[in-house]
């Protein structure tokens, strides 16, 4: 299917001379996006033998077997896919552009984040752009053509796809296939992947099935208030390994966490975030499933603002000593932008936290999201009074 990445990738490979890094979960669709952006490409993969062979040997080498070395009547597409697990890629990727940059478009793709790795080379600063790929979203199936505008008009989407996507998850294969038992394949070859290849190839851990132990308590907690010494002892390692081992899980698009927003907030928890999963089709618990879907939602919306350009954005969620507390805010330029608070079912009145948090840090919008109200075609952000809105409405404003 179409990915809403398409457009935003073509007009920089038109426009701008940057490599573009196009990263992200395994099996979110990374390399057949790029593959399907344009029709010739050059590509080369670090798991195959041969195309290793020819990295190691450097820039030139590469540039050699496709004829970089001769005159070109248009540039030529390089993409790179899985590099991050060569210990020089930041080294072989300056080469590479420095040399070639001129008559190439190079696209890097990887199931790491290739920002937080600091194995070897000189800075790509400047020499990039950054694009993260997210699992598909409500508004991604219901018009994966997006305006350059933050908001967007509202749209509905059919309670068969809705279903399938909140069931399923976002991932693309488990969700078109909409099988049961494809899906619960699909996702035991995963953690395979994830824990038995993706660990060993970027990282020194090697003690697997204690990190996979500490996955599956994060599973059963999640939107929880991390408890680093809790977990450390259920795991059997120290905090501090704990904390490392959270951040490998990150790197590796198994989980991501929300801090704690303090600013304005007086008796505000400082130090313990909640943890969510990037396939919310993981989690058992309605409640907590409910509120991930949501998480990965405006992640997703983060993210694609910042890699777009629209400015700082981020998430965070509230609470206090006092125990008042709201699922989400989006901060834009460092400034609250707006709340909101996940619920199953329509009550009568909204959360007696979600209008206190909004009057205090002064958020511009604050909604109850609800999961079981029909989608209302009405622009959610019109208005700053806190409002009760129908998730499938609110979420096919966003990305």
């Amino acid at each position: 299917m179409k990915r809403s990445y398409s457009s935003i990738l073509h007009k920089h490979i038109e426009q701008f001379r940057q490599m573009i890094f196009v990263v992200g979960p395994r099996q979110v669709g990374k390399t057949t996006l790029c593959k399907e952006l344009v029709s010739e490409y050059e590509y080369f993969n670090w798991d195959n033998q041969d195309h290793r062979t020819l990295i190691i040997g450097g820039p030139g080498k590469i540039g050699e077997e496709i004829g970089l070395n001769k005159l070109q009547e248009k540039y030529k597409i390089v993409i790179f896919d899985e590099i991050h697990k060569y210990s020089k890629w930041k080294e072989f990727l300056k080469g590479f552009f420095d040399v070639y940059g001129d008559n190439t478009k190079i696209i890097v793709t990887g199931s790491s984040r290739l920002d937080v790795f600091k194995r070897g080379g000189d800075s790509l600063m400047g020499r990039y752009f950054l694009h993260r790929l997210h699992p598909l979203s409500i508004r991604e199936i219901v018009e994966p053509e997006f305006s350059d505008e933050e908001i967007h008009t509202p749209l509905s989407i059919d309670n068969k796809r809705f279903d399938s996507l909140y069931k399923f998850g976002g991932f693309p294969e488990p969700f078109l296939k909409t099988n049961v038992r494809f899906s619960n394949r699909w996702k035991n070859l995963r953690k395979q992947q994830l824990f038995y290849e993706d660990i060993r190839d970027t990282t020194r851990v090697q003690e697997i099935y204690q990190i996979e132990l500490l996955a599956e308590i994060m599973r059963n907690q999640t939107g929880q208030l991390t408890n680093y010494s809790n977990l450390a002892l259920r795991v059997r390692v120290s905090v501090d390994t704990i904390r490392r081992w959270i951040k490998i899980l990150e790197s590796l698009y198994y989980c991501f966490t929300i801090q704690p927003w303090s600013s304005n907030i007086s008796r505000s928890l400082l130090k313990q975030p909640k943890i969510y999963l990037w396939d919310w089709s993981n989690i058992d618990d309605n409640g907590a499933k409910m509120e991930n879907f949501v998480a990965s939602h405006l992640l997703k919306a983060v993210h694609w603002w910042i890699d777009n350009g629209f400015g700082d954005y981020n998430l965070y969620f509230l609470r206090d000593k006092d125990k008042r507390e709201v699922d989400f805010l989006v901060v834009k330029n460092q400034k609250p932008w707006f709340l909101v608070e996940v619920k199953l079912d329509q009550q009568r009145s909204v959360s007696k936290s979600l209008i206190y948090f909004q009057k205090k840090i002064k958020a511009p919008h604050a909604f109850q999201a609800v999961f079981s109200l029909g989608y209302i075609d009405a622009d959610c952000f019109c208005g700053a009074t806190p409002k009760i809105v129908p998730v499938k409405t609110l979420l096919s404003q966003l990305v």
